[in-house]
């Protein structure tokens, strides 16, 4: 391992929840999150961003405006959630714990105290919420499956309740016009597997196929779409270098093993449905951040590379060109815990070919000389989050151009805003309606030069449960009102409803 990785390591991390915010987005002056074409920081051949989403701060005068961008006949217009995040009913019907009741239960882990216990209790206001869905004219829905509500310790028979509990949401999703897609892991290891190594131990990617042929089978074809791992980086980065996700864990020699077993237990998933005979869909969801030098020096591009190896091509060569990158492997080393567990066919198995790829986009990240990274552009409430829908535009492309004509979705893009329940009932977020309307316009560009891009999932379809934030921070289109569970509409979601009614911005 490098001296510059070792020097840098715990601050990629840091880059997801623990830096120091920069200038925030205020609601008030939110008129464009685009920035200019033109000025320090704009990525490296990006373009003119002003060219299509004409959001040049001041042309506008309301959110609401609309750009005249039409999207392609049948795109798919969604929104995301996960299980742990909004489900609740922590302990009904037999769901085990997960690393993440662990952890929100450890004093001083999360904001607040908070748990996601009870969360938005969409275990028991689902249909509700699925009324809300048709509602807004969702025409497809991700959410995540619960691995301890299937099966409570992570192994054996699955939990008859648990699977019901999913039928029913899949068949609501149906009855009403929702293409359902869902992520069989979001995060909720079993805390039965983390005590015997979690995913530091390879046997786990070997349960985890075991878990996902159990849901395959149990749910069957009904599910057109099958997301394996969600944010594989994320687990590797938060939750064993940062250590401010479960399992809470600072281990840099342990991380990147973990990342390794990640891979290999979405590989051995796509084989479990292949050999199910089923005609679903299935590919990874990644959170892909497009990485820009910080400056034009020899030394901040050869920077700028490796950072991009660990933040992206980590994860998508193996699963693509079946093997890790070279330059990542280097630095990380041959005596490295990750390098050392990489068995013969591992590379065969993680890079099963797949039927899409979900991206999630949120934030770009400029590389410095040294390796380390600096802020260029306004943050959400999430600190770790700079406001570029140009970045949206170039990791799409960059796909596209980098690994073929794989289908995409987008299965995340959001912003977190400071949500208040006004006297009259009504939430105001025009912040949420900039940011997503800038970000579409990016997408709209993409798709018109040959992105082959299916579908577009807001996060979050509703307020949740937001990890070490707890409730902190608010990412939904719908108000939840935790005290009641009471659901508003914000202005962000009647403002999608006419996106989607009309399939333009």
């Amino acid at each position: 391992m490098s001296v510059l990785t070792r020097r840098h390591l715990l601050s990629r991390a840091a880059l997801s929840a623990r830096a120091v915010p920069a200038t925030r987005l205020s609601a008030a002056s939110a008129t464009s999150t685009a920035p200019a074409a033109t000025g320090t920081g704009t990525a490296p051949g990006g373009g003119d961003t002003d060219a299509e989403s004409d959001s040049a701060p001041g042309r506008r005068t309301s959110p609401e405006d609309r750009l005249g961008l039409r999207f392609p006949e049948g795109f798919g217009w969604g929104a995301a959630t996960s299980a742990y995040q909004i489900e609740g009913a922590a302990k009904d019907d037999g769901r085990g714990e997960s690393v993440w009741d662990t952890f929100s239960h450890t004093p001083g882990r999360v904001r607040g105290g908070d748990t996601g216990d009870v969360a938005a209790d969409h275990y028991h206001r689902y249909l509700g919420d699925l009324d809300l869905m048709q509602e807004l004219g969702l025409r497809t829905y991700r959410f995540s499956i619960s691995w301890p509500r299937i099966q409570a310790d992570g192994t054996g028979a699955p939990n008859q309740r648990g699977l019901d509990f999913y039928r029913r949401l899949v068949d609501g999703l149906h009855q009403r016009g929702i293409s359902p897609m869902a992520t069989l892991f979001h995060w909720d290891l079993p805390q039965s597997l983390q005590d015997v190594g979690g995913w530091e131990s390879r046997d786990v990617a070997y349960r985890f196929a075991d878990y996902a042929e159990a849901v395959f089978t149990g749910l069957g074809d009904a599910v057109p779409v099958w997301l394996t791992i969600n944010e594989p980086k994320t687990v590797v980065q938060n939750g064993y270098l940062g250590g401010h996700h479960a399992p809470g864990l600072r281990d840099p020699a342990a991380a990147y093993l973990v990342a390794h077993h990640l891979q290999l237990a979405h590989g051995l998933a796509v084989q479990a449905l292949r050999a199910t005979g089923s005609s679903s869909r299935i590919g990874p969801a990644l959170n892909l951040h497009p990485c820009y030098p910080a400056d034009d020096s020899p030394e901040a591009a050869a920077a700028t590379r490796l950072y991009d190896g660990y933040e992206n091509r980590l994860y998508l060569d193996s699963i693509f060109k079946g093997a890790y990158p070279t330059d990542v492997l280097e630095d990380l080393g041959p005596d490295s815990r990750m390098v050392r567990a990489i068995r013969d066919g591992d590379l065969s198995i993680i890079s099963t070919p797949v039927d899409l790829l979900a991206v999630h986009y949120y934030t770009p990240i400029y590389v410095t000389a040294t390796g380390g990274t600096v802020r260029k552009w306004p943050t959400s409430e999430a600190s770790w989050q700079q406001i570029f829908p140009q970045g949206m535009y170039d990791i799409l492309t960059r796909v596209t151009r980098d690994y073929g004509s794989i289908p995409l979705t987008i299965t995340e893009n959001g912003l977190a805003t400071p949500d208040v329940l006004a006297a009259d009932g009504s939430v105001d977020d025009p912040a949420r309606i900039v940011f997503l309307r800038d970000h579409l316009a990016a997408v709209h560009r993409a798709i018109s030069e040959g992105v082959p891009l299916e579908s577009y999932h807001v996060w979050s379809l509703m307020d949740n449960f937001e990890w070490n934030e707890g409730y902190e921070q608010r990412w939904g289109l719908i108000y939840i009102d935790y005290p009641t569970q009471r659901r508003i509409l914000k202005r962000s979601a009647h403002w999608y409803r006419r996106v989607i009614a009309e399939n333009a911005i």
